[in-house]
């Protein structure tokens, strides 16, 4: 379906996100029914120009596709439960693990729908802008919902949106965690955080570069140190708990990582590049 063709959509779920994506899809002049416990919560979106369900069914019965953004799997599965749904699109936005979203997609296939499951990767401001990147799996879709933002579909396995989702998470937590860390460090010497974030953006930059080298290494098993071996890496770790100690500061993060180091150094391999530590990362904690 092209994006003339306006698809229509229905919105179940107008919390701070499902509102922004209602509002993105009547400003790019879809077709668009609204859902909500709280009929309240539609007024201005109704004012806008869109259709206020009476009821789930109706909503259903829209035609298009659905998109469900509400606060967890569980509240998707009773909200449906007794609902019609063969014959109808399903895309759930709406948070969780890739488990759930694999057993919601076998589950909605049973009813007779076709189900996609997604995440969204961006707050609400942004949606409907090149900015918000919305992760798709499950079956390749056939309607038009670009006015969200960036759409990206990563395949035929439901699970793999949340999947991704949650490994994003791990990223964005990491980096914001090493900032913080970094930051209390130079606040004992009367730098603020302002003035460090700068720099630190730099290494952030600088070490995402690295990326696509060590995913070759992790990719293909093998781990050459072509630019420091682990226990150099080790040496530095170790630099660091020691600073944060002698200044005050919380040293629990520098050590967790040290003491992997040093687990895959006592397996040996020390003299190996850091993405090495893959193998640690993939086994369940000690």
């Amino acid at each position: 379906m092209t994006d003339d063709a306006k698809t229509p959509v229905s919105i179940i779920g107008l919390g701070l996100m499902g509102t922004a994506l209602a509002r993105a899809f009547l400003t790019a002049g879809h077709p668009t029914t609204v859902w909500n416990r709280t009929a309240a919560k539609a007024d201005a979106l109704v004012a806008d120009g869109a259709r206020l369900a009476p009821t789930i069914g109706d909503a259903l019965g829209s035609g298009g596709v659905t998109i469900l953004c509400l606060t967890d799997y569980p509240a998707v599965r009773e909200l449906l439960g007794g609902a019609e749904l063969a014959g109808t699109t399903l895309l759930n936005l709406t948070s969780g693990d890739s488990a759930q979203a694999r057993e919601t997609a076998t589950w909605a296939e049973k009813q007779g729908a076709r189900y996609l499951d997604g995440a969204i990767m961006a707050v609400p401001s942004a949606i409907g802008t090149d900015e918000a990147v919305i992760l798709l799996s499950g079956p390749r879709p056939d309607f038009e919902i670009g006015a969200l933002g960036t759409i990206s579909h990563l395949g035929e396995d439901p699970g793999l949106a949340s999947l991704y989702d949650v490994a994003g998470l791990a990223m964005m937590w990491s980096v914001l965690n090493a900032w913080l860390q970094g930051t209390a460090m130079l606040k004992t010497a009367g730098i603020d955080a302002a003035t460090y974030a700068p720099f630190a953006q730099q290494i952030a930059v600088g070490v995402a570069g690295w990326l696509p080298g060590y995913a070759e290494q992790v990719d293909a098993g093998a781990f050459p140190a072509e630019v420091s071996a682990l226990e150099t890496d080790a040496r530095a770790m170790a630099h660091l708990v020691e600073e944060s100690e002698a200044l005050g500061v919380n040293a629990e993060l520098p050590k967790l990582l040290k003491a992997m180091a040093d687990r895959a150094i006592a397996a040996g391999h020390g003299g190996e590049q850091y993405p090495v530590l893959i193998e640690e990362f993939s086994r369940p904690g000690q």
